[in-house]
């Protein structure tokens, strides 16, 4: 899981803020394709008060492929790449 710059989502008729990103790896063709499904969550502050993921408020899939596949050799790549696709800045 990934903080990030808070961004407005549009959610059943008002207005949230995402502050966080979670991502996964669900299917992995080796040396072909990853798909990651991913979430963006608001931000809560726990019992302790610590700020941590809330609600989830947007998700979906991406498919990573040809370059992009063929450059992944960290974690790091992935994270950096799933931002970028859906226009996001990891803190």
């Amino acid at each position: 899981m990934k903080q990030i710059q808070p961004i407005n989502i549009w959610v059943n008729g008002e207005t949230k803020v995402a502050e966080f990103l979670n991502a996964n790896g669900i299917n992995v063709t080796l040396g072909v394709s990853a798909s990651f499904y991913w979430q963006l969550s608001t931000k809560v502050t726990d019992s302790e008060g610590n700020e941590v993921a809330g609600k989830s408020i947007a998700q979906g899939n991406l498919t990573m492929d040809g370059a992009d596949y063929q450059q992944w050799n960290q974690d790091i790549f992935a994270w950096d790449w799933i931002a970028n696709k859906l226009n996001l800045v990891i803190l």
